[in-house]
């Protein structure tokens, strides 16, 4: 089975991260897709920007570095998973993605609102 797991960096994406490793303690079969979608370019951006590889490189590396405290927890308890950084729409890329890799699962939480905002 491969799982798609969303993350965003936030305490409620490694409040899932450990969710999905407690399936695989359960007695679950399973790898991972560790995913992050980033938005794209603004046209202000890519009208001022010298170059829009560097816009997205710098895209791609801010997704790197916020599933990096996810993939340190798979990497951790030995979980076989691959990376995938993404930018577009968050619904489609991840319907995107799940056909991309075959997922036959998701694993991901409701939106991250502070206590402030839910009300």
């Amino acid at each position: 089975m491969k799982i798609l797991l969303p993350v965003d960096g936030t305490e409620l994406s490694l409040h899932e991260t450990r969710f999905a490793l407690q399936l695989l303690r359960e007695g679950l079969k399973a790898s991972f897709v560790l995913a992050n979608v980033q938005e794209p370019a603004s046209f202000y951006e890519m009208v001022t920007a010298d170059s829009p590889e560097l816009i997205e490189g710098a895209a791609m590396e801010a997704g790197e570095d916020l599933m990096e405290p996810s993939a340190r927890l798979l990497r951790e308890a030995g979980v076989p998973f691959e990376t995938a950084v993404v930018q577009g729409d968050p619904a489609q890329s991840m319907l995107d993605l799940i056909e991309e890799h075959r997922c036959d699962m998701v694993v991901m939480g409701s939106r991250a609102l502070g206590p402030v905002r839910r009300w």
